[in-house]
């Protein structure tokens, strides 16, 4: 239900953005907020709590997003008045991975060990640019667990050259009895 929700709301979004040839500046102000949203557990609190009135909530919006586009304020208002806030990160999230569909960028997430620098990111992101043909923007994200090396995953692609995809490979040749 949640899914079929926020798929809605973020078709209609992206429909409207499309419509007004925009998909690539609401996708930038919908990262925002989503950022916002994510990082900031008081604002969705905010949102999502039923003693603060709709009036309030909207107030709210037009004093934070007063600099967006009157389309995405609307439509956030809009989300407050159906009680749909809680679908926000969802509907978002949707609507990102339209738009970046629309606008021909694939989403990819580097896990590392280590937060990688700007440099490392870049090189990563131009063999990608040019493995696949689109404009990639990348998320790095960390796990420990990998040791050293990366794992990189597009779309339905995982490129794991990590030390512990390494272990476990090793791992698995000696219980099937081979040599390393």
């Amino acid at each position: 239900m949640a899914n079929e929700i926020a798929g809605r709301y973020a078709e209609a979004l992206f429909e409207l953005s499309k419509e007004n040839d925009q998909v690539a500046e609401r996708k930038e102000e919908a990262e925002i907020i989503l950022k916002e949203v994510q990082t900031n557990p008081d604002l969705s609190g905010f949102f999502r709590a039923v003693q603060i009135s709709r009036e309030e909530k909207k107030e709210l919006i037009s004093r934070c997003f007063a600099s967006f586009t009157q389309e995405t304020v609307n439509f956030l208002k809009l989300l407050v008045d159906k009680d749909r806030m809680y679908y926000l990160g969802p509907i978002l999230e949707e609507f990102i991975e339209k738009a970046n569909e629309d606008l021909g960028i694939e989403t990819a997430t580097v896990t590392s060990a280590r937060k990688l620098d700007e440099a490392q990111m870049d090189r990563i992101r131009k063999a990608l640019e040019t493995k696949t043909g689109k404009q990639v923007h990348l998320i790095n994200r960390i796990d420990e667990r990998l040791i050293a090396g990366i794992k990189v995953t597009a779309g339905s692609t995982v490129t794991d050259v990590s030390v512990a995809r390494q272990i476990e490979e090793m791992k698995e040749t000696l219980l099937r009895g081979g040599n390393i």
